[in-house]
């Protein structure tokens, strides 16, 4: 299985650097390049889309039988920071049935089994259900800034007459068919202090003090918002990620700045989530005066995505599964991670995911994927394509 094309096309992807730059990483340009080559070589047309200097997205295009609709294969081409990993991160090594390295789970595996799906189809001559993009897309790991330009490109003139009638998402699902995931909310609190000098603190006004009080009324709130829930994907979320206070030892802190991170279910309003944070904090602040505190704009209020359990790529990417001998995970199921497809869902493009691999070896210290379900996912992008 290590010597599968797909295989050596995913080590190669993996030992190049492609950390989002807000993680000081190169960028995706180089993964780009490496996959733009391999269409032109296969004389499969190729269009590159910059999204920001150096950043382009790749689109792969297969003509189909029907030419009036459209299915999007869409996978991201940045990883997150190598920094602190237990293994080499551009080193890909094969070992037990797996391959190790940044990448090779989230999400470079899928990508290469896209790849080769679509190249393999297209040797075979046969023709899609209908036309095929493949995108290879940047920023996945940010702000989606990938997603949401190919968004832009598929309402441009030229193609806006071609209904995206479906869209395949490459993410670790263990090669289920996912059809609901949970949105993300991210935002900042601040408290306001007044400094001055620790040897007289009772001159200034303690910000660090007061989100010691704010901290509890947050995480309140999150056990409220929390008592919802979805079958498919579980209750809501509320994580605080970050914290930032002071300036030196011996001043008093005039300012203090938690960041949190919200995980929304289907039909979850991130308004809606804020105001709820919003108006817990203005009672701290009715029956506490001395606490000022504001809440910023979100930097991130992506909406979760759930599709209906009868839509016809569902319905097509179970019965695939059931009848390529994996009748057990042939039944739809949700995961509590955001990606791509609910920018893609929100456009009103019918949307699944499905991807080799575990999300718990995403992001992870020794990150890897099992080398059968890069090759089953390759074999369910191809029939996905086909019928």
């Amino acid at each position: 299985m290590s010597d599968s094309p797909v295989i050596i096309t995913l080590a190669e992807l993996v030992k190049i650097n492609s950390v989002n730059p807000e993680w000081n990483g190169p960028g995706e340009k180089a993964v780009a390049d490496w996959v733009r080559r391999f269409f032109e070589s296969r004389n499969i047309k190729v269009h590159e889309h910059e999204v920001m200097p150096g950043r382009p997205n790749i689109i792969a295009i297969l003509p189909g039988r029907d030419r009036s609709r459209r299915m999007l294969l869409e996978a991201h081409m940045d990883t997150v920071s190598a920094h602190e990993m237990d293994i080499s991160p551009f080193d890909p090594e094969i070992r037990d049935g797996r391959l190790f390295g940044r990448g090779s789970v989230d999400v470079k595996s899928g990508l290469a089994a896209m790849m080769h799906a679509v190249a393999s189809v297209h040797h075979s001559g046969t023709l899609p259900l209908c036309d095929v993009w493949l995108a290879a897309v940047v920023d996945e790991e940010h702000h989606y800034r990938g997603a949401l330009k190919l968004i832009e490109t598929l309402h441009e003139p030229f193609h806006r007459g071609v209904l995206t009638e479906a869209a395949v998402v490459a993410e670790p699902t263990g090669c289920r068919v996912v059809r609901a995931n949970k949105g993300v909310l991210r935002f900042g609190i601040t408290t306001h202090g007044k400094a001055a000098h620790s040897s007289k603190p009772h001159l200034g006004r303690n910000a660090i003090s007061q989100m010691a009080k704010v901290i509890p009324v947050i995480e309140a709130s999150a056990r409220k918002i929390g008592q919802m829930d979805h079958p498919l994907v579980g209750p809501p979320t509320c994580s605080i990620g970050l914290i930032e206070g002071g300036t030196q030892i011996n001043f008093v802190p005039e300012k203090c700045t938690i960041t949190l991170d919200c995980r929304l279910i289907p039909g979850q309003c991130g308004d809606a989530v804020l105001k709820v944070y919003r108006d817990a904090l203005s009672e701290l602040r009715k029956t506490d005066p001395n606490i000022q505190v504001t809440i910023a704009a979100p930097a991130l209020n992506d909406e979760a995505m759930e599709t209906p359990e009868n839509s016809p790529i569902v319905k097509r990417a179970c019965r695939i599964l059931t009848e390529s001998g994996y009748p057990g995970e042939a039944k739809p199921i949700g995961v509590p991670f955001g990606c791509d497809a609910t920018k893609l869902s929100r456009d009103g493009i019918d949307s699944i995911i499905f991807g080799p691999g575990s999300i718990d070896q995403a992001h992870a210290a020794i990150e890897y994927v099992e080398i059968e379900q890069v090759l089953r996912a390759e074999a369910f992008y191809r029939r996905l394509m086909t019928g």
